[in-house]
């Protein structure tokens, strides 16, 4: 099976972070997720997360380091997820695609059901606090 590249942007605001519900209908539906998508064809992988944060969340976003990646395989694809640290630049983060969207402290994390190949990633960020 093909390895399909996607991005996520780990967005702060103060001691927060920024998750997104998936919608019902889509493939892991109503589990939470890091804003983000998959890479097109021509695209760097920034290029795909700023188009993503406009596309889902409606806002501009600066992109940093890389926080960490995941290669994770579904039942239906395998993901090679790069995390990145990114910063909202202009916008208030709205649900143009997902189900709900929250600001969640690291604490809060186990109050919330997330994608399989995130586990990983919430692993790292509960142990750096």
């Amino acid at each position: 099976m093909s390895v399909t590249e996607v991005v996520a942007a780990l967005i702060w605001q103060d001691e927060r972070f920024l998750i997104c519900q998936r919608p019902a209908h889509k493939a892991r539906g109503l589990l939470w997720e890091f804003v983000g998508g998959k890479v097109e064809s021509g695209e760097t992988k920034q290029e795909a997360l700023i188009r993503e944060c406009q596309e889902e969340l409606g806002v501009a976003v600066t992109i940093g380091d890389v926080f960490m990646e995941v290669l994770h395989p579904y039942p239906d694809l395998t993901v090679h997820l790069t995390l990145f640290h990114a910063a909202i630049a202009q916008g208030e983060p709205q649900k143009l695609e997902h189900n709900d969207i929250r600001w969640i402290t690291v604490d809060e994390i186990e109050r919330y059901s997330f994608c399989p190949a995130d586990v990983e990633i919430l692993d790292k960020l509960k142990s750096c606090i």
